[in-house]
């Protein structure tokens, strides 16, 4: 059996790639040929949580299991707030094949299922990203809208404002020819932003929708679990169309999703899952809200531990 560690991932597994291996899962999804259980959420102390991510592929004949732990404490003892292993088997012998470290590709495929998403509901004239907070899924999930639109001024806001320094930087590092400005007041991201993703922790609302730019798309990628919330209620009421990475994972784990539909401001049948909406065509007028909401699912993680596998052996 095989390890690979981020770095060695990182240096072979690109996002154009993870973006081409998601949507080929989905379709596959489609097809009936993908199998998997709910994940199970396992609280371990005060806000720390593991998780466990079964799904089996037999189409590529392979199954994955993702461990995962989020304990968002972790900067202050220097250590990564989300970490990760995915434990890879081929189904023709059962043999485990390879132990990846799943930091990375939980980004990556975060940022992927963002840009599949924004490629189908943004504006295709959408020049302007909006990023609320800039912690370990924000990079990516900036990455896969990158990769859908041409992006020529990217805004930043994050409550510890020096961690939008480093983020700006990493931009930068990275090669992103974007403008790259800093808000101190998340109104101003909002007023100008085409799109906006959201990738916090928090459990209110992190913009005001009154101050969302009419036509926005918004991706929100960083609640998992009830009590959390990051998308405006006011935004949910309003949007136009609305799609889920997992219809049956959001329904579970949405908090602001699920606030909404006990206060009637939405009902789950308005939403559609991503398989669904690769071949619609998604009408909407200027000033149109449009919604995509991620809390994870293991055929998410499968792809890109599949599609990364493929390209180290």
């Amino acid at each position: 059996m095989k390890t690979f560690n981020d770095q060695e991932i990182e240096q072979v597994y690109k996002m154009d790639e993870a973006i081409k291996d998601t949507y080929n899962t989905l379709n596959t999804l489609n097809e009936g040929l993908i199998k998997m259980e709910q994940r199970t959420v396992i609280p371990v102390e005060g806000d720390k949580v593991m998780l466990y991510m079964p799904c089996v592929d037999n189409k590529e004949k392979f199954s994955a299991v993702k461990i995962i732990s989020i304990y968002p404490e972790n900067a202050a003892d220097g250590y990564p707030a989300t970490q990760a292993v995915t434990v890879l088997t081929e189904l023709e012998h059962g043999e485990n094949v390879a132990v990846l470290s799943a930091s990375y590709l939980t980004r990556l495929r975060t940022g992927a299922m963002t840009g599949i998403a924004t490629d189908l509901l943004a504006k295709k004239d959408a020049k302007e990203l909006g990023v609320i907070g800039t912690g370990g899924m924000a990079f990516e999930q900036a990455l896969g809208v990158l990769e859908v639109r041409d992006i020529k001024t990217i805004r930043l806001y994050n409550r510890t404002l020096s961690k939008c320094d480093d983020f700006k930087t990493r931009l930068e590092n990275f090669g992103v020819k974007a403008d790259i400005k800093i808000c101190e007041d998340v109104n101003e991201l909002t007023r100008y932003s085409d799109i906006i993703n959201t990738a916090t922790n928090s459990t209110e609302s992190v913009f005001d929708d009154k101050h969302v730019k009419d036509g926005a798309h918004i991706n929100g990628l960083g609640s998992y679990m009830p009590e959390m919330r990051e998308i405006h209620p006011g935004s949910i009421k309003r949007a136009r169309h609305v799609i889920f990475d997992d219809v049956d994972g959001v329904i579970e784990e949405a908090g602001e999703f699920i606030h909404a539909v006990k206060v009637g401001d939405f009902k789950w049948e308005k939403a559609i899952g991503l398989n669904d909406a690769l071949d619609q065509e998604f009408e909407r007028d200027e000033k149109d809200i449009t919604i995509f909401k991620s809390v994870g699912a293991s055929y998410y993680d499968m792809s890109a531990a599949i599609g990364a596998y493929k390209k180290l052996v």
